[in-house]
């Protein structure tokens, strides 16, 4: 129930409840004003029996009637019924005294008149009242005569002379329910962009910061919860940052010890080379020879990964002329292909110099020259060519492979490729492979300045 009463659905109901009471009330008070004052004004009840009862009364009462008696009487009615006409007619007939009646009445009665006059006015409205006056022998006619209007309800006689500030109560009312509405759901709003905007907040680290809850509905749950998965994701950061740490210095103490047996090894057959051996014994010696190289190289490739993996690869980049820079270390790699008896192809045109690390884009040339020479010795071919167009230049290297999709002798886990990617990706280059069985083409590109802007 707590929790209820603390929703932003309870809230709103509280609204509602309140806009209805409220209009009810400000209906009341500004009907019971109404009514108020027109009862100030009406001081005696308005009921047409009591009405017809007293006008009879007071024709009754008059001690003599003359024209001044009845002027007294008319403007004594008057005060009390402002609407009301009346008039009177002496035994003779003629009209004596008018005050506010009706227009177009004879000036000279008939007792036909008398009656036509009564059947005309009989239940209709005006309401009328005759009474007579005087002896038999001088009886006179005194008429009253009201519009039936003033014998409605107080509220109805209040809503017709004051309807106007009802509507304009009631409909104050509805717009400041309009306005309590807007101003609910536009805190609401602003609370949720507020939310929105601190999911896209990150810190020094890359991770979400945790929104400041003031309040226990909804929204506030949903910060609740938003702050809830903050803390999951910084704690999982740090234990991933742990483990990493202790990756990397696993990996480094790996290298290290690995990098001690393998060079006695080296050492070892270093020595057996020195002997005379058999045919058989010296392919095996080159067999040996060939896989300590392969393992020197994939704790290099291991240490390099991890270290670019961490940010902590040095990076110096410098303007380098790119197209000399792949034919010097093409050239270290002569003797390895010439040996397994390559086709080589060079095709370098002059490029642009090109910014970048001379040791990271060395290390790329290593990786792909290396791949070549393991995964496509059965082309027997690498070809190396330039490409200069609009949108960029590159570095093409090509070998007739059977293609990096297929299965090889010496295929290994591609830690190889992803420092390629790495280091290509760090110095704001591009490359893209295109393999199949009838070989491999590695782009590597440098887009030219605007193309790309």
């Amino acid at each position: 129930m707590n929790r209820f009463m603390k929703s932003l659905l309870a809230k709103y109901m509280v609204i509602i409840f309140m806009a209805i009471i409220v209009v009810q009330i400000a209906y009341f008070i500004v009907g019971s004003i109404a009514i108020l004052g027109f009862d100030l004004g009406h001081k005696e009840d308005v009921d047409a029996n009591n009405v017809e009862e007293k006008w009879h009364k007071a024709v009754q009462n008059l001690n003599m009637v003359t024209q001044e008696e009845i002027t007294n009487l008319f403007n004594e009615w008057k005060v009390h019924y402002p609407e009301a006409g009346m008039f009177w007619v002496d035994g003779d007939g003629r009209m004596q005294v008018e005050l506010d009646a009706t227009e177009g009445l004879p000036k000279q009665w008939s007792i036909i008149d008398i009656v036509k006059f009564n059947k005309e006015r009989y239940d209709g409205d005006p309401f009328t009242v005759m009474a007579f006056a005087g002896d038999k022998e001088n009886e006179s006619l005194v008429v009253f005569e009201v519009p039936r209007t003033i014998f409605d309800p107080p509220l109805i006689t209040a809503s017709q002379k004051y309807g106007y500030l009802i509507l304009v109560g009631v409909l104050g009312f509805i717009i400041l329910f309009i306005v309590v509405s807007f101003v609910f759901f536009r805190r609401i709003q602003k609370r949720l962009l507020r939310l929105q905007d601190a999911m896209g907040i990150r810190d020094e680290n890359g991770l979400p910061i945790e929104v400041v809850t003031k309040k226990e509905d909804e929204i506030g749950q949903l910060e609740k919860s938003f702050n809830h998965m903050v803390t999951e994701i910084r704690a999982s950061r740090m234990r991933e940052q742990k483990e990493e740490q202790v990756r990397r210095e696993l990996i480094a103490n790996l290298s290290h010890d690995l990098r001690t047996p393998l060079t006695k090894v080296r050492a070892q057959a270093y020595t057996i080379k020195q002997q005379h051996l058999s045919e058989e014994g010296e392919t095996a010696l080159r067999a040996i020879e060939i896989s300590i190289d392969n393992i020197d190289r994939l704790i290099d490739n291991l240490m390099s990964y991890t270290l670019l993996m961490a940010s902590k690869y040095q990076f110096v980049p410098k303007e380098i002329d790119i197209s000399r820079f792949v034919r010097e270390s093409l050239a270290t790699w002569y003797p390895a292909f010439e040996k397994d008896n390559f086709e080589i192809q060079v095709s370098l045109e002059s490029l642009n110099n090109w910014h970048v690390d001379p040791i990271w884009m060395g290390r790329i040339l290593d990786n792909l020259f290396q791949n070549i020479l393991r995964h496509a010795k059965d082309g027997k071919y690498i070809g190396v060519q330039s490409e200069n167009i609009d949108q960029f230049e590159a570095i093409v290297i090509l070998d007739h492979g059977k293609g990096l999709d297929k299965e090889s002798e010496e295929k290994g886990a591609g830690i190889g490729l992803a420092i390629v990617d790495m280091m290509v990706k760090g110095m704001s280059l591009e490359w893209e492979i295109e393999t199949s069985e009838q070989g491999t083409t590695i782009r590597i590109k440098r887009p030219k300045k605007g193309v790309n802007d």
